[in-house]
């Protein structure tokens, strides 16, 4: 399926693995030019060579923390009329709330919640002048299936769920769509890490945890990073103008509900 992006541009954070490299990846086989962040400038300078040598489309590296405001001001700046804008935060490491301060809940608000907010109140007008925007937040599954030690982020994630659901509502009528995407359990580095954290807390082998967790999803396995990727440039595809306001569960179907 032709998405109808080529020739568009997008903003993809968190870009230079797992994710948010494969959704920039797939946009760039659409024929998206490229604006990436990333805090990791070596892996985000290979990964834009990367994608620049396979899709033969424009790739700016922007190595910055989205939670920092000169980095936010430097990658707009870099991609004056994006069309696509995806955000991609790390979460919190679990714990006990008991344990968290302030400065815990701080920080994980300014990285989840309001660095979001913030790149999309620079980019959304711009978009609704054009009459065309597709925004698309990763998010969490946690939002859906708040897991206990997983607090900081259920309660920061749930906050830019709750945003987007108003602000959406208000854009879509002049061509720009905002939607959530949630995924479950995913192999990436960022998976990999919360299982050695769940280790640490536990004191259980990492191979048990990570095997009983692919072993408790329906699908029996870990998603891949590309699935997550395809669903998010199917959202910002040119079919995608009746989808807004949503949060859409990419988790193998372990959330047992309905709506």
């Amino acid at each position: 399926m032709d998405l109808g992006l080529k020739g568009k541009a997008a903003i993809v954070c968190g870009a230079s693995r797992g994710m948010g490299r494969a959704t920039a990846e797939m946009l760039a086989a659409e024929g998206v030019a490229l604006t990436l962040l990333a805090r990791n400038p070596e892996r985000l300078e290979a990964a834009a060579a990367d994608i620049r040598a396979r899709f033969g489309v424009t790739v700016t590296a922007v190595a910055g923390d989205v939670t920092r405001a000169e980095d936010r001001d430097r990658l707009v700046a870099a991609c004056l009329a994006p069309d696509i804008l995806v955000t991609n935060a790390d979460g919190m490491p679990p714990g006990d709330f008991r344990a968290w301060s302030r400065d815990d809940w701080i920080a994980a608000l300014d990285a989840m919640m309001l660095a979001p907010i913030a790149l999309m109140k620079a980019t959304v007008d711009g978009m609704m002048n054009r009459g065309f925007g597709r925004i698309v937040n990763i998010v969490s599954r946690s939002v859906k299936s708040p897991q206990a030690e997983m607090g900081l982020s259920n309660g920061a994630r749930s906050g830019l769920v709750g945003f987007v659901a108003g602000l959406s509502r208000q854009t879509v009528a002049r061509g720009v769509t905002i939607n959530n995407v949630l995924p479950g359990i995913v192999a990436t580095d960022a998976q990999k890490h919360h299982v050695d954290k769940l280790s640490a807390m536990t004191g259980r082998p990492f191979a048990d945890l990570w095997a009983e967790r692919a072993a408790q999803n329906p699908a029996g396995r870990y998603g891949e990073a590309s699935e997550i990727g395809a669903t998010i440039a199917f959202l910002c595809s040119a079919h995608a103008g009746f989808i807004t306001g949503q949060s859409l569960l990419v988790d193998g179907g372990q959330y047992p509900g309905t709506y």
